[in-house]
């Protein structure tokens, strides 16, 4: 099977290493000429793509914009594979199925990443263990998933989770996306200029993603603008919530609302079933 990996960031770097540790040969494409050449030098890839008709599969790594047009607008082999990973699904899976196309489309995402960016900074065993979401509909071809789902337990994923776009989109803004917006938000405070020796793990947690690309997740947010809105405007209920018991002096008021928090994370919510999403453990 010959494969392109399209866009050479630490993502598509990093799929390109757990690609050929699994013993496949992978060429690999950028807009700009870096970062093939640095993949290339340095063992990342086996070739530079010219072109992507002579491909079985092609993996798109580029951002929400880039990776619709990359799509659209290039020629593939006749029943060849292209699966993007970006964070959003259900307007790429839309535009490509606006009218018949001679590969098969299939969307995937892996829950994986670092704060960092570029190829140089990509790794083999960034994908390990993790989870891998795939997404498709009725009109996706079996023999394409299959291969995919191939590719994911040989490049190390722990879990292969199978879903709908729609339903993709909507868990990610709550799992991912919400979190970058009050990431990017709780920085924005004046303290943070000299908390130099005030914090610990909880800051830590809070701000590791603050500091990343507003360009990706800007366009991110917009794509996938309904579900984030809804996200936002239930934490700011919630955050008022909690704002009005403390102004209150509400003691027994507040504790009943983060009992119901702790209960909601240490309890059967968080492992409830959904039928229409499929979870398999791969190792």
């Amino acid at each position: 099977m010959k494969i392109c990996v399209a866009g050479l960031g630490i993502m598509g770097g990093s799929l390109c290493m757990a690609l050929k540790r699994a013993g496949y040969a992978v060429d690999g494409w950028d807009i700009s000429s870096f970062p093939p050449e640095y993949a290339l030098n340095n063992g990342i890839i086996d070739g530079i793509a010219n072109g992507f008709e002579k491909y079985d599969f092609v993996f798109v790594a580029m951002p929400f914009k880039a990776t619709v047009d990359f799509i659209l607008d290039n020629t593939f082999k006749k029943g060849a594979i292209v699966s993007d990973i970006c964070g959003v699904k259900k307007p790429i899976e839309a535009a490509i199925c606006l009218k018949y196309r001679n590969f098969s489309y299939v969307g995937c995402h892996p829950m994986a990443g670092k704060e960092v960016s570029g190829i140089e900074n990509a790794c083999a065993g960034l994908f390990d263990g993790r989870s891998m979401v795939i997404t498709s509909n009725a009109d996706t071809d079996a023999a394409a998933l299959d291969t995919l789902r191939r590719l994911t337990k040989d490049m190390g994923f722990g879990y292969l989770i199978e879903c709908s776009a729609e339903i993709h989109d909507r868990k990610i803004a709550y799992t991912s996306q919400l979190a970058h917006v009050v990431s990017n938000a709780y920085v924005k405070d004046g303290d943070l200029d000299d908390c130099l020796g005030f914090t610990g793990g909880s800051f830590q947690d809070m701000t590791r993603i603050a500091g990343v690309d507003e360009n990706v997740w800007a366009a991110l947010y917009l794509a996938n603008a309904e579900n984030i809105t809804e996200k936002i405007s239930s934490l700011i209920t919630s955050l008022t919530e909690i704002k009005d018991a403390i102004e209150g002096g509400e003691a027994e008021k507040l504790k009943k609302i983060l009992a119901r928090g702790r209960e909601l994370f240490n309890g059967n919510e968080k492992n409830k079933v959904n039928k229409d999403i499929f979870v398999q453990k791969l190792r």
